[in-house]
């Protein structure tokens, strides 16, 4: 098969890889789209530590199923899908508790970490154990399909907030993810919900995306949360979708005394923590690891628009053209939100 093969951080080679060959309760599935993960540029450059070359990369897509193993039952060739990012084994406390998540066995598509090596699905075919496939309704094209992976991770950290219907929010961080949580909020029944970037355009989108607010990242943010949400305290949730030092901070402090705030961003391994305020204003921190359950509500929401991925898309290129899209992604001077590849 043909695929795009991290051969060294920043290098990449599209050409010949050997055809994976599934077990008995895999199937290998014809890939038809397949998005760049913001994780996949981390792991590209090595900043992550979890994309050790050589990988094929690649972990929220879709296809057809092409080969089925011979224990598989409910699926067959030719059936139209989209699958989880993470194999987990169905099997241990964490997921017999629903917490699929935190299986101790769980791996990831496309990734190798020093624990394992998974290829993905920057390929003609990728396998794929049957239990985390999931059907693409009609009508749903493969390039919006790929979109169910993300969905996923926004709709897990909101879920992760004790949210109740009205409750207003504060999302730090308006990129693709953050752009994905605005429109989660909205769509179990958030109240007013502000969006905060340091990117005019994205913020923008946001608001045509159902954000009520849009402000620009700075240090009076927190007041104009607690003046936009009509709470001289603050917000009643933050979720902070970056991953830095600056933005924790921010979202702390939009918050009011007994609020919540979920921990979506993973860009630092460690950044400073303001404890005192946590601690005296009883403050929840949830964080939120990738999801668990919600892949199945995450194709219906992209199928019905109650999430309207469209707009986030900035191209749909060959995956021969891969390498070039990862570099430009890389630079980010274009403001590129996902980009599909298709083999």
């Amino acid at each position: 098969m043909k695929a795009l093969t991290l051969t060294a951080y920043e290098q990449f080679e599209y050409g010949d890889a050997p055809d994976p060959e599934i077990a008995e309760n895999e199937v290998l599935v014809s890939v038809k789209a397949c998005g760049i993960c913001g994780s996949d540029i981390h792991g590209m450059d090595g900043s992550s530590g979890r994309r050790i070359p050589p990988i094929i990369m690649g972990h929220e897509a879709s296809g057809e199923i092409a080969q089925v193993g011979g224990a598989v039952r409910k699926w067959k060739v030719g059936d139209r899908v989209t699958f989880d990012s993470t194999v987990y084994c169905g099997k241990c406390p964490s997921c017999l508790a629903g917490q699929v998540n935190l299986c101790p066995n769980r791996n990831v598509l496309g990734v190798s970490c020093g624990d394992y090596r998974r290829h993905g699905a920057f390929a003609e075919y990728v396998r794929v154990p049957e239990h985390i496939l999931h059907a693409i309704p009609g009508g749903l094209s493969y390039e919006h399909a790929a979109f169910a992976e993300p969905v996923s991770i926004a709709l897990h950290g909101v879920n992760r907030l004790p949210l109740k219907p009205g409750d207003s929010a504060v999302v730090v961080g308006a990129g693709l993810i953050g752009l994905l949580v605005v429109q989660a909020l909205k769509a179990i029944g958030a109240g007013f919900v502000v969006a905060v970037d340091i990117d005019e355009k994205r913020l923008a989108l946001a608001k045509e995306l159902g954000a009520d607010a849009a402000l620009v990242s700075s240090d009076d943010v927190p007041a104009k949360v607690r003046e936009l949400v009509g709470n001289p305290d603050g917000a009643d949730h933050a979720l902070e979708v970056v991953g830095f030092g600056p933005t924790i901070q921010l979202a702390v402090a939009s918050v009011r005394k007994g609020g919540s705030i979920s921990c979506v961003g993973n860009l630092k391994a460690e950044v400073p923590f303001p404890l005192q305020a946590l601690v005296t204003r009883e403050l929840s921190v949830f964080g939120s690891c990738a999801s668990a359950g919600e892949y199945a509500e995450a194709v219906e929401a992209v199928a019905s628009g109650k999430i309207q991925v469209e707009p986030l898309i900035s191209a749909v290129a060959k995956l021969e053209d891969g390498a070039d899209w990862f570099a430009r992604l890389h630079r980010n001077t274009e403001g590129l939100l996902k980009v599909i590849l298709k083999p």
